[in-house]
């Protein structure tokens, strides 16, 4: 019925010829972005076009999933000579826009009826080792170097995400969160919150009693 919905608004809105191709075009590319997503075994899922999808056995979606054109997943096993051990979750009725790009090298967790915008890009590691031991030499290629991945990503549950919103691990984003765009999160951010900024900083809380999302130093 949304589908069918959808298809009137179109032919309500454009001109009937390019209705008609869009229409059939559409329909291709959900009878093709269904079939990706079954054959990697992801239940009632879409797959957009362009995606690339690598590591399939190491990478576990819930229900429903919907993510749109380009995206990049990938569960990385091997690099510049090292073997890794990677896992990615991802909940129920997940849905991310255009160019989602998730690398893990150790784990990466999303929780159900999450929404991501376009662009966000989210990583459990570092091209490089710049503090501790073992740092690595400027002098060389930042594709030669060592990943390192000290935590893992864990998002809840509930979580928006605006577009191109950079996470990279270890970090926690609580249930009921909201990230603006353009923001980068590199610190654990708790539930029920707004942040925003690079990095990201918290201004809003939701309060339960009141109903409202109110400024963060107000929520305190």
């Amino acid at each position: 019925m949304k589908f069918i919905s959808k298809a009137i608004d179109v032919v309500n809105k454009e001109r009937p010829i390019f209705a008609i191709v869009l229409f059939f075009v559409t329909v291709f590319d959900r009878i093709r972005g269904r079939f990706f997503a079954a054959i990697i075994g992801w239940s009632g899922s879409y797959i957009g076009v362009g995606a690339k999808i690598i590591g399939t056995k190491a990478i576990r979606v819930g229900y429903g999933a919907y993510i749109n054109r380009y995206a990049w997943i990938e569960a990385v096993h091997n690099f510049q000579g090292y073997t890794f051990f990677p896992n990615i979750w991802i909940g129920n009725w997940f849905s991310a826009s255009d160019r989602l790009h998730i690398s893990c090298i150790n784990e990466v967790r999303i929780g159900d009826c999450c929404l991501f915008g376009s662009g966000v890009y989210i990583a459990d590691h570092n091209h490089g080792i710049y503090s501790g031991k073992n740092q690595s030499d400027p002098a060389g290629s930042p594709i030669s170097r060592q990943l390192l991945a000290t935590g893992a990503v864990v998002i809840g549950s509930n979580v928006w995400l605006g577009d191109n919103v950079v996470i990279v691990g270890p970090v926690t984003i609580g249930d009921g969160v909201v990230i603006g765009a353009n923001s980068v999160v590199t610190r654990d951010i708790p539930e029920n919150v707004i942040a925003v900024g690079a990095p990201a900083r918290i201004v809003k809380k939701y309060e339960s009693s009141s109903g409202e999302w109110r400024t963060y130093a107000d929520a305190k």
